[in-house]
């Protein structure tokens, strides 16, 4: 009987575990944040003189869509627009900013760059 009542109390936390990790990635969750929805700003350029699209690992809710935007934003000369679905990034330059500067700021937030 007490083996039974172990089974059964496993099932349910397995049960559960894996309800929340189907959540998590759908984006549905609070794996980096509250699970409430936030905005960011869009950083305007006055002449966008090239577009870049970069793939960006790690990314599943809207948390993690800001710190990628609020990463890339952060430097002078570039804005970001992240598509969660797609799980990419796509950088507007207004003046010529390498790659490895847009990789470092994405890699600092705590993402990869698929290369």
């Amino acid at each position: 009987m007490g083996d039974l009542l172990i089974l059964a109390i496993l099932a349910v936390l397995i049960g559960i575990g894996i309800l929340f990790t189907v959540r998590h990635f759908q984006g549905k969750s609070s794996c980096c944040g509250t699970g409430e929805k936030i905005k960011t700003e869009e950083k305007k350029i006055s002449h966008v003189i090239k577009t870049k699209t970069f793939i960006v690992e790690g990314m599943h809710c809207d948390h993690c869509k800001a710190w990628v935007e609020k990463a890339i934003n952060s430097i002078d000369g570039v804005s970001a627009k992240v598509n969660l679905s797609k799980k990419e990034v796509v950088v507007s330059y207004e003046k010529e900013v390498s790659d490895k500067e847009i990789m470092n700021a994405v890699i600092k937030a705590g993402y990869k760059i698929k290369i």
